[in-house]
């Protein structure tokens, strides 16, 4: 099984794990569950523009050919311009092992190659603190978490 983790455009066949995620409380986890939503909004978004558009997106995260969750961003005015903010969703079995970190580092890598951004923003909830290490990291921008400089 290859090693590296990589993002790609999510296929058909991969929209029951992004249900899964979005819409199973135990595969969800705490931090990411918010009760059921339209059941089929996945599903319509990615029969409109296959979950990429000019205001945001979600790719796959994978490694090899294992499936390991999706990121996903969304634009946030800020006049006069904008900035993405993202997030992830990992299945259960892949938390814990760096997947999340490599993948956040490769949506910024991809957001800042391939937009007009100045700016990303990854934000969580206040005891989800294995996303705060990960937004944490050492990076090439300034982070925030909590309103607090990430670096203090």
């Amino acid at each position: 099984m290859e090693d590296v983790v990589a993002l790609r455009p999510v296929a058909e066949e991969d929209l029951p794990l992004l249900e899964r995620l979005t819409q199973d409380p135990a595969v969800a986890g705490e931090h990411a569950w918010s009760g059921w939503r339209n059941l089929l909004r996945l599903r319509q978004e990615w029969a409109e523009d296959r979950l990429v558009g000019d205001d945001g997106g979600v790719l796959l995260i994978v490694r090899g050919d294992e499936r390991l969750g999706f990121v996903s961003w969304f634009q946030v005015d800020f006049p006069p311009s904008y900035y993405w903010s993202m997030g992830i969703a990992l299945l259960p079995e892949a938390r814990g092992k760096g997947y999340g970190t490599e993948a956040h580092r490769a949506l910024a890598r991809y957001l800042f190659a391939h937009t007009t951004v100045h700016r990303i923003e990854g934000i969580t909830e206040a005891d989800n603190l294995a996303e705060q290490r990960v937004i944490a990291q050492p990076r090439p921008v300034p982070a925030v978490v909590g309103g607090q400089p990430a670096d203090q």
